[in-house]
């Protein structure tokens, strides 16, 4: 019997998080940054897509025009797509994949909802994401009650992401980063826009009271000393982890076989090969 996936993420705050964003309506810039950086890798993929699929958002309308009609579909409580086998040419997620519990489990679903040669593109939050936050938050509460709950989500690494589409069964696949830099005026701001985003808590074992003063002053006072620039900005980085991977079809460029190679490496680096000693 297969063990299910320890449950990181308690998905009913998630969905009332992302509903309450979507009622502040306020400035998801991130989001916006990711449909530009995802567009403009469709737009090098010289074919056009039927059907697509957006996971958990809207169309934007820079995406719009990269398929002929779009389905939106929404990642609930299960985290069950519920699509219909084969039925899509382009599935899309924007930053909305990194707070699930089975993301092997959420992959295979969109891999089985991709026709013979359709694409899966996806941005996600990665493991550099917050890094000045969490510590801030770790060490003004070892500092002010002695332990340290869970705060911010445990974001992937992109080596461990690009695993994870060649498991799920996507062929050619491919996980590249971003990284971005945001300076903040002050503290509230940087939280005003992980509300936006919709973003805030929703770890299943964390704190149910909110931070004191005390410690909300001290996370305030490490992370001026150690991440604000000289004219007293505060620094936030947000890592964005792409994802490419496209479902198996017979067209599609194959790895050769060991020893098929024609010319030596060597040869096309200009050098003289050397053999390994051998071992006695």
């Amino acid at each position: 019997m297969s063990q299910s996936p320890p449950r990181l993420f308690d998905r009913d705050t998630i969905l009332r998080r992302r509903a309450r964003a979507a009622r502040i309506a306020g400035d998801t810039f991130l989001l916006t940054e990711a449909a530009e950086a995802m567009a403009e890798r469709l737009s090098a993929v010289n074919r056009p897509f039927g059907r697509g699929v957006m996971i958990d958002s809207d169309v934007p309308a820079v995406l719009a025009p990269c398929a002929g009609s779009w389905t939106r579909v929404e990642l609930g409580r299960e985290e069950a797509l519920g699509l219909e086998p084969q039925s899509f040419d382009l599935a899309v997620s924007l930053l909305a994949l990194h707070a699930v519990n089975d993301l092997p489990g959420v992959l295979t679903q969109i891999w089985r909802a991709l026709k013979p040669d359709g694409l899966f593109v996806a941005a996600l939050f990665g493991g550099a994401t917050l890094f000045e936050l969490r510590e801030s938050l770790a060490a003004a509460e070892l500092e002010t009650t002695r332990g340290v709950s869970p705060r911010i989500y445990p974001f992937a690494d992109v080596r461990d992401l690009g695993g994870l589409l060649q498991r799920a069964g996507f062929a050619l696949p491919v996980a590249d980063v971003e990284r971005t830099t945001v300076r903040y005026r002050e503290f509230s701001s940087l939280v005003r826009d992980l509300r936006a985003l919709g973003e805030t808590n929703a770890l299943t074992e964390r704190s149910p009271r909110p931070l004191s003063r005390e410690t909300l002053a001290a996370a305030m006072a490490h992370y001026m000393a150690q991440h604000a620039d000289p004219d007293g900005r505060l620094r936030a980085t947000f890592e964005i982890v792409y994802l490419t991977g496209w479902a198996p079809h017979e067209s599609q460029q194959q790895p050769l076989k060991a020893g098929s190679a024609k010319a030596r490496l060597a040869d096309a680096l200009g050098t003289t090969e050397k053999p390994l000693p051998r071992e006695d």
